[in-house]
């Protein structure tokens, strides 16, 4: 990954350990050239958007970046993963759309992460491109995991790729939604494991059903 790049990623606010975002970027080199966009479901303050971006500059496609920017169940307040300093006082709701455009603007990757500011479902309803990368990284509460998958999933294109994040077999470790997304796009048969990093992982979508 290009270092500057690197910098600005490790630096960003958020929550990916940078093993996995690097390997996040690798995963994203391997989209085609100039083919079909990618995609990712939870953007928070644009970490992830500095790792996917770097590549989706590399491979002449762009990145579409989607989050309703309000915060996930786990960031509002009185839960572990709240940060008061995001939230909009004049509304008094999170609002991390202004941190996420700062994030891409100082590395330099506005025109190639675009910014889709929605809800999941809504967008997903009128949503028809096919895509060569999806990243899945939203709520992960079972209704609204499960949801992302149903929605966009079915866009994948034959040997594209589905990343999930926050994958923990132990419960111990974490919460069971992705995790059992993971499992599902396995025992769907579409889908086969290419790599893992930390709570990353990695599938491929066959090329023929």
């Amino acid at each position: 990954m290009d270092p500057a790049l690197q910098r600005h990623a490790e630096a960003a606010r958020g929550f990916m350990p940078p093993d996995e975002g690097l390997a996040l970027h690798d995963a994203a080199l391997l989209v085609p050239d100039g083919g079909s966009p990618m995609l990712e479901i939870g953007s928070y303050c644009g970490k992830s958007a500095i790792y996917l971006g770097a590549a989706a500059r590399a491979r002449h496609t762009v990145l579409f970046a989607l989050d309703h920017h309000r915060g996930s169940e786990e960031n509002q307040p009185g839960w572990e993963w709240h940060e008061p300093d995001l939230v909009d006082p004049e509304v008094g709701r999170i609002d991390t759309l202004p941190r996420f455009r700062r994030t891409v603007h100082d590395a330099g990757l506005e025109p190639h992460v675009i910014a889709l500011v929605g809800d999941s479902p809504t967008v997903g309803r009128h949503w028809r491109t096919p895509l060569a990368l999806l990243f899945i990284d939203g709520g992960h509460g079972a209704e609204p995991a499960h949801r992302d998958y149903d929605t966009w999933v079915p866009w994948v294109e034959p040997g594209g790729l589905l990343l999930i994040h926050d994958v923990f077999p132990d419960p111990a470790d974490g919460g069971r939604p992705p995790y059992e997304l993971y499992l599902r796009a396995l025992d769907s048969g579409s889908f086969a494991e290419e790599r893992a990093v930390g709570s990353l992982r990695v599938l491929r979508r066959a090329t023929r059903p």
